[in-house]
């Protein structure tokens, strides 16, 4: 799928079932050990304190779907180097970032050290489907293309979200857009042949020879994504998906200017806790 920097060549690539405790693991290895390279490719483009949404560079800023953060509780999972979290914390928000890399956050401190503006009150290493904060502590759950395409239970993840949100509070998460699965990794015409399905529970995963996986992307299709959110007990404000920027010639990973005028590249959705249960 679509790495989101450069790694080093697995041994194979393929389509298969992959459980939540293997793409853990090869989550937080292939993020400790590309920590220093994405930020190095990428840092410039998503800006050191910008919440960008994703490749497409469209940020809160512009799009507004956070609504007022000043005095809010923010718990951004799958926080890479807390990039969102400097922004919320601008915004002023209190927030603590979560990632599952540990070399991730090394990159998020550091910038810290040389950022004259708020940052994060706190960083958590973990699990963002599995996270070790307490019910409703929170007024909102935030994540830029974090979590939710390394893990295979859609339906786990938003209930973990939810279950830390204050009533009122809302949920907003963005991730590659399912429409995308079906295409090759090319951002130019190769990438829009169609050739692989589009329901189906197989994640791509890169593996070694005796078949330990070292990187892993799950899909789940639109219709997937709503009903986890309203299993979760969400109500579903807004789905998003943002065109490619007129004038923007770079390409990232699968993500380019050709594809991008036809194929969506990134998901946002925005939802809400409800104050009483539905």
């Amino acid at each position: 799928m679509d790495h989101p920097t450069t790694p080093s060549s697995p041994d194979r690539a393929l389509r298969r079932r992959a459980t939540h405790e293997e793409s853990v693991r090869a989550g937080r290895s292939w993020w400790d050990s590309e920590a220093e390279l994405y930020y190095q490719e990428h840092g410039a483009d998503l800006g050191d304190a910008e919440l960008t949404w994703g490749p497409e560079g469209w940020t809160e800023r512009e799009l507004g779907l956070l609504g007022d953060l000043q005095g809010r509780d923010v718990l951004e999972v799958g926080a890479g180097a807390a990039q969102g979290g400097r922004w919320c914390a601008a915004q002023g928000a209190r927030v603590v970032s979560t990632d599952l890399s540990s070399g991730m956050l090394r990159v998020a401190q550091r910038i810290d050290e040389g950022h004259a503006g708020p940052a994060p009150v706190a960083y958590a290493q973990c699990d963002g489907a599995r996270l070790p904060f307490a019910d409703a502590c929170v007024d909102l759950v935030v994540t830029a293309h974090g979590v939710l395409a390394f893990v295979p239970d859609a339906d786990a993840v938003l209930r973990e979200w939810a279950r830390v949100v204050r009533p009122g509070g809302r949920v907003v998460f963005s991730l590659p857009h399912p429409f995308r699965w079906v295409f090759p990794d090319a951002p130019g015409p190769d990438g829009l042949v169609a050739r692989y399905p589009y329901a189906t529970d197989e994640a791509y995963v890169e593996e070694t020879e005796d078949g330990a996986a070292t990187y892993t992307e799950h899909h789940r299709t639109v219709g997937d994504l709503v009903r986890a959110v309203h299993g979760a007990g969400l109500v579903l404000v807004d789905l998003v998906e943002p065109g490619w920027p007129p004038g923007l010639a770079r390409e990232w990973g699968g993500w380019g200017p050709v594809r991008g005028r036809v194929v969506p590249g990134t998901a946002i959705l925005v939802a809400h806790r409800p104050s009483t249960p539905r």
